[in-house]
């Protein structure tokens, strides 16, 4: 797999600098870059170890996208659930669907991080 992703899903975080702590501990995420000032990210990115990455922002009056913040739905493809899940849990996320395996041959589960995304995590890596 490339280094480069070519898929960024973009969020937009009332506290970007808490979400990046939290992406970072709870699920591995490692930041590449974060720009702005103060308490404002411009625009920050974060690497997915195994592969993709995500952007983040706050909230500004200039971003013609309009991501509400806390708001999106990210799935992730793991081959360490059950690692994932504990860390996850220890760092603070909402469990919205336990640990579990699926009938399609998938093991994973769904959290929600402390400002509202929903971030879902699973082995199946698609058909």
């Amino acid at each position: 797999m490339s280094d480069n992703a070519m898929v960024w899903p973009c969020l937009t975080y009332t506290d970007a600098h808490a979400a990046i702590a939290f992406l970072e501990e709870a699920f591995g995420f490692k930041t590449t870059a974060v720009h702005g000032t103060g308490p404002t990210v411009e625009h920050a990115e974060l690497r997915w170890p195994p592969g993709g990455g995500i952007m983040l922002g706050s909230p500004r009056p200039d971003n013609v996208h309009d991501i509400p913040a806390g708001r999106g739905l990210v799935y992730l493809v793991t081959d360490q659930p059950d690692a994932l899940f504990a860390r996850a849990v220890a760092a603070g996320a909402t469990v919205l669907r336990e640990l579990r395996d699926e009938d399609y041959g998938s093991r994973g589960f769904s959290v929600r991080d402390p400002q509202g995304v929903i971030w879902s995590f699973g082995t199946y890596s698609g058909e």
